[in-house]
């Protein structure tokens, strides 16, 4: 395994922005700062990042989430250098295995409609479609 998990570090920052970017999980109405700045806020043992072997290179990161009745998977990415790897794969299971340890019961996450590869990926990790619909509402606009 040429890669390790660890908690993300404020010095993570850049490299997990361009990560999101390489990922194409940014989107403008989103400012990632502020993202991170949020999630350090709440639960920050729960965003990870993995490192290559020496941990000086982010090559991916995920971020979770509970709300004492179910939790969250968002920002998973792995670098391109480092895809078919395992990386999502354990980013995922340390993400699940924290929330475990906080008593969540189930873990939940969204895709982005139409991609299909990244709903193959959770299928394969045993994660099940549901047929719902997501609705949200902006309390404070970032751009």
């Amino acid at each position: 395994m040429g890669w390790s998990v660890r908690a993300f570090e404020r010095a993570d920052t850049d490299a997990v922005i361009e990560l999101w970017i390489e990922a194409g999980l940014t989107r403008p109405w989103n400012d990632p700062r502020l993202d991170i700045d949020r999630k350090l806020r709440v639960q920050p043992e729960l965003f990870l990042v993995a490192t290559d072997t020496e941990g000086q290179t982010v090559v991916g990161s995920v971020m979770a989430g509970y709300d004492g009745h179910r939790g969250w998977i968002y920002y998973l990415a792995t670098a391109a250098s480092h895809r078919g790897e395992g990386v999502a794969r354990g980013l995922v299971a340390e993400a699940e295995r924290l929330l475990r340890e906080l008593g969540c019961p189930k873990v939940q996450l969204m895709v982005r409609e139409g991609n299909e590869g990244v709903l193959g990926f959770y299928d394969a990790l045993g994660y099940e479609r549901f047929a719902v619909s997501n609705t949200g509402k902006r309390l404070i606009t970032d751009a």
